[in-house]
C-alpha cells in the first residue's frame, strides 16, 4: 500500500516532488521513492504490507516506468504466468509484476488484476506516454490536474498533496457549496476545486504530447442471473468467505473494524475463522448519547473469541480533530462519521495494525438503504426520483436556497442545482429502477462520499483498509441479483441477511437497522462545547468572506438547532462547519464575483 504523484509533459523541480511526497508521508511512512526525466516525474510513499524486504519502487523495464498504490491480491497467480513466459522479478511484492504484465498486455494490463489500485506507468519505449489506471470501484482514488493548452498534467493519491504543485491552484469550484449540500460531497469525477478532477473507477487513462488526455472507463456491467433466495445466500456466503479470508493474508497483523452491525459484524465473523486470535476494534463516545452499538459489537467478539478493542473518544475533543478530519480529506463530506472513522483508525494504528477489513459498500450493493426501499417500493407510474434525490441531500433543497446569499442563489438557480442533474440522469436513464439506482449508488456515490473518506482516513493513521464486500467477484454477482433478492417490502439486504444465518448472534440479525454515525443532535446543543465551536466558526463576519451563504439565515439556523434541536437542523450546521472549516484550509477569503461569472 502507498501514496504516488508524478507530473507528465510538463516541469517540476525535485523540491516539489519532494514537498508532495512529504504531504503523503502519514499514507507511506516506510519508505520514499522518486525518479524523474526531462518533462517527467514519478514518486511514491510506502507503507510496506507485503514482502516487507522488497517492494522497492518504482518498478522499472525496458523503458517502463511504474509506480503503484494498492494491493494486488492475484499476484501470485500473475507472477507464475509470466515467469513462464520469461519474465524475472526482484522480489515477492505484488506490485513488481505490474511493469512485466504492461509489456505483455499494454493499456489492457488491467483487465488482469484482480485487487484494488490506482497505478501510473511512464511508457518510453515509443513517443513517451503516461498511463493511469484505477481499479473497477475507485477503492484507491488518484485526482488529478489536467492543462489542455499546455498538455501538462500532474497527479496525486491526496489532494493537499497535488495543491503543492506550483501549477496546480487551489480554485473553489463555484457550484461547490450547493453540490456539497445536496449529495453531501461532490459525486462522480468532480471535486470542490476547479481544475482539479478525480480519475472514475474502472478508468483508464493515456496522455501524451500528441494526442493529449484520453479517458476510457471498462465495462463494469453483469448479466442478470437466474437464483432463487437459498442458491443466492449460499454463493453470497461462499464468494464472501473466500474474499474475507483471502483479504486477511499480509506480512503484517490484520485486524476487523466491527461496529456492531449486519455488515462489519459478518466480516469479522468470517475473518476469526482464519485468523488466530483476531483483534477487533468498535468505536463509541464518552457518556451516554444515543445510538451506541458497543454491546452488539461485544456480542459480535464474544461469540467468535476476538481479541476486542473498544475505542472511547471524548465528545469535547471533536473540535480539536475536525481539522485534521478535513485537511486529510482535502474537501468537504457532510457525514459525521467521517471525524469518529479518522479517531478510529488512530487507535488501530496505535494498537500496532497496518491493515484492517471493515464492511463497507455493502448496503449499496445488496439495497441497504431506506431511501432505495421506498423508491423500489413507489408503484409503477409514481415518480419516485425526486424523493429519491432528496434524501441523499445533507440540506434539503428549499432549507439550502435560504440559506444562501442573493447573488449565490442566483448563480445556483440559473445554472442548475445539482440534485436538478442528479434527477435527470436518472429519468433519462434507460435501465429498470434497481440498476438505475445502482449506477447512482455504486457508479457515483460510494467512490466519491465513501470509499475516498474510508481510504483518506485510515492512511492518515498509516492503516490500509481491505474492503471484502468491493471484491470483483462478489461485486458481479450482487450486481446480477434481482430487486426482490435485495429488498422485498420492508426487509432490505434480504439475501444478505440469509447468508450470515447462523454465524451472528439473533440480537444483531433482528436489531433495527441503523447508520454507524455521530449522534451530533444530541451533541450540537447549548452546553456541547461542539455547539461553542459552530457558532464560533459560522460567525457573520466570517461568512461574508467568502460571500456564498447569508449570515442572518445562518444564525437563524442556528437559534433553532439551539431551541428546538433536530436531525435536519443538527446536520445542516454540521454541514456548514465541515465547508467553513474547508475554506480556512484551502481558499483565501476573498468573495468571488458571480455576476462576472453570470456573463
Amino acid at each position: 500500500m502507498c501514496r504516488i504523484f508524478g507530473h507528465f509533459d510538463s516541469q517540476a523541480t525535485v523540491h516539489e516532488l519532494k514537498t508532495v511526497a512529504a504531504l503523503q508521508r502519514h499514507g507511506g511512512p516506510d519508505a520514499q521513492y522518486i525518479t524523474t526525466g526531462d518533462t517527467w516525474g514519478l514518486g511514491n510513499n510506502r507503507l510496506a504490507i507485503m514482502d516487507l524486504d522488497g517492494g522497492d519502487q518504482p518498478y522499472v523495464l525496458d523503458g517502463i516506468v511504474v509506480v503503484f498504490n494498492g494491493e494486488i491480491y492475484n499476484h501470485h497467480e500473475l507472477r507464475r504466468m509470466l515467469t513462464a513466459r520469461g519474465h524475472r522479478f526482484p522480489d515477492l511484492c505484488d506490485g513488481s509484476i505490474l511493469p512485466a504484465l504492461y509489456a505483455e498486455y499494454g493499456t489492457a494490463f488491467t483487465e488482469h488484476l484482480d485487487g484494488m489500485y490506482a497505478v501510473a506507468v511512464v511508457d518510453l519505449r515509443g513517443e513517451p506516454k503516461l498511463v493511469l489506471a484505477t481499479d473497477d470501484m475507485g477503492m484507491k482514488p488518484l485526482y488529478y490536474h489536467w492543462n489542455a493548452a499546455e498538455r501538462h498534467l500532474y497527479f496525486a493519491s491526496e489532494l493537499p498533496a497535488l495543491l503543492s504543485f506550483r501549477a496546480v491552484q487551489a480554485r473553489a469550484w463555484e457550484p461547490g457549496l450547493d453540490a456539497y449540500l445536496a449529495t453531501k460531497t461532490p459525486f462522480s469525477e468532480q471535486t470542490m476545486f476547479d481544475g482539479i478532477r478525480v480519475l472514475p473507477p474502472a478508468a483508464t487513462a493515456e496522455v501524451t504530447r500528441g494526442s493529449g488526455l484520453r479517458i476510457r472507463v471498462r465495462d463494469t456491467s453483469v448479466p442478470p442471473a437466474d437464483a432463487g433466495p437459498e442458491e443466492a445466500a449460499e454463493r453470497v456466503r461462499e464468494l464472501l468467505r473466500h474474499e474475507v479470508h483471502r483479504l486477511t493474508r499480509a506480512d503484517v497483523p490484520v485486524c476487523a473494524i466491527t461496529s456492531g452491525g449486519l455488515d462489519s459484524s459478518l466480516v469479522t465473523a468470517l475473518a476469526a475463522e482464519r485468523v488466530g486470535e483476531l483483534h477487533s476494534f468498535n468505536i463509541a463516545y464518552r457518556g451516554t448519547w444515543p445510538a451506541d452499538e458497543r454491546g452488539f459489537a461485544q456480542e459480535v467478539a464474544s461469540r467468535h473469541g476476538t481479541r476486542h478493542h473498544q475505542v472511547e473518544i471524548d465528545p469535547a475533543d471533536f473540535p480539536d480533530l475536525l481539522s485534521d478530519v478535513v485537511w486529510h480529506l482535502g474537501q468537504p463530506n457532510a457525514d459525521p462519521i467521517t471525524l469518529s472513522t479518522y479517531a478510529l483508525f488512530r487507535a488501530v494504528h496505535q494498537a500496532g495494525f497496518k491493515v484492517a477489513v471493515t464492511g463497507d459498500a455493502a448496503d449499496e450493493l445488496f439495497g441497504g438503504y431506506d431511501r432505495i426501499k421506498a423508491a423500489l417500493k413507489a408503484g409503477a407510474g409514481h415518480d419516485w426520483v425526486p424523493a429519491y434525490v432528496r434524501a441523499l441531500a445533507a440540506v434539503p433543497r428549499e432549507r439550502r436556497l435560504g440559506l444562501y446569499s442573493d447573488d449565490y442563489r442566483h448563480f445556483i438557480t440559473a445554472h442548475g442545482t445539482a440534485e436538478d442533474h442528479l434527477a435527470q440522469a436518472l429519468t433519462s436513464s434507460p435501465h429498470d429502477r434497481l440498476t438505475a439506482i445502482t449506477e447512482v449508488e455504486i457508479g457515483r456515490r460510494l467512490p466519491a462520499y465513501h470509499l475516498r473518506r474510508v481510504d483518506h482516513l485510515s492512511m492518515a493513521s498509516s492503516v490500509e483498509v481491505r474492503l471484502p464486500f468491493c471484491q470483483p467477484a462478489l461485486v458481479r454477482y450482487a450486481r446480477s441479483l434481482p430487486a426482490a433478492l435485495k429488498v422485498e417490502g420492508d426487509q432490505v439486504k434480504k439475501v444478505l441477511y440469509a447468508a450470515a444465518g447462523g454465524l451472528l448472534p439473533d440480537s444483531v440479525l433482528n436489531r433495527p437497522k441503523q447508520p454507524f454515525t455521530l449522534p451530533i443532535t444530541a451533541m450540537l446543543c447549548d452546553g456541547q462545547r461542539l455547539m461553542e465551536f459552530a457558532r464560533d466558526m459560522l460567525a457573520p463576519a466570517r461568512l461574508r468572506r467568502h460571500g456564498r451563504l447569508d449570515p442572518d439565515a445562518v444564525q437563524a439556523l442556528l437559534r433553532t438547532q439551539s431551541t428546538t434541536p433536530t436531525d435536519a437542523s443538527a446536520l445542516a450546521v454540521w454541514s456548514l462547519l465541515i465547508h467553513e472549516l474547508w475554506l480556512d484550509q484551502f481558499h483565501a477569503a476573498t468573495p468571488r464575483n458571480r455576476h462576472e461569472v453570470l456573463a
